[in-house]
């Protein structure tokens, strides 16, 4: 099955299509050469970045999320920074509802895991962070599950999007605090099937604080995981933070 898959992508990587941040020319729905490049530039150009949650430290002795509290999980990849042009390739598909942007995010993301060390193991669990029912409503989709599903494909890994589940709705933290970050997930989120020993990898599309992540690897790890790694599309650089 995945010798198939890998045959079909190879094909559809050579069909000439719109670049998805330029409009320019572009092959396989992926962005062009010189956008990917500019998305993802500070990825590599960036700095020193925290070894647990790939924060950008500019400067910064200590990290200043992970030094909150210690992160229930062990590390992140992410594809991008949140700042331009990267955060417009977000506010496409999450605010303009850009659907099908969802397979151009997750190669930008595979890549990144890809070229990550030490690599995930083959028998990870992939899931998403589930969405409120508020923001399913509002969008009709959730991206973190449409990133992680187009992902979980790529990197030929078993898809268990219901893995987690919301004990409620919770709060929205597009203006909280840091603080307040950490206390809205607090036992927001539970596995019920039990994981000894499992290894898992959580999607999301942007990862700020990295409250949402620990409180999904807290989860997780309650239930037996071994370890949580976050794939996320963005990483917030430290001056945006609330």
């Amino acid at each position: 099955m995945g010798g198939i898959y890998e045959a079909c992508a190879s094909l559809l990587r050579h069909i000439s299509s719109d670049c998805g941040l330029c409009g320019g020319r572009a092959r396989g729905g992926a962005l062009c050469p010189p956008c990917q490049g500019s998305v993802t530039y500070s990825m590599r150009h960036g700095g020193a970045r925290c070894g647990r949650c790939g924060l950008a430290l500019g400067g910064l002795a200590v990290c200043p999320d992970c030094s909150l509290r210690p992160p229930a999980f062990e590390r992140v990849i992410a594809a991008f920074d949140y700042a331009y042009p990267g955060d417009v390739l977000i506010h496409h598909l999450k605010a303009g509802r850009r659907y099908a942007s969802a397979g151009m995010l997750a190669g930008l993301l595979h890549a990144a895991v890809r070229a990550a060390e030490p690599p995930l193991p083959d028998d990870t669990l992939l899931l998403p962070v589930p969405s409120s029912r508020a923001a399913v409503l509002q969008r009709g989709f959730n991206p973190a599950a449409e990133v992680a599903r187009a992902l979980a494909r790529r990197l030929q890994l078993e898809y268990r999007p219901g893995l987690v589940l919301r004990r409620r709705e919770g709060r929205r933290q597009a203006h909280l605090s840091r603080a307040d970050r950490l206390r809205s997930v607090h036992a927001l989120y539970h596995c019920p099937q039990p994981l000894q020993g499992a290894k898992v990898a959580v999607v999301d599309d942007v990862l700020t604080t990295g409250s949402t992540l620990h409180g999904m690897a807290a989860a997780l790890k309650e239930a037996g995981a071994a370890t949580v790694t976050g794939l996320v599309l963005a990483r917030t650089p430290y001056s945006a933070h609330r």
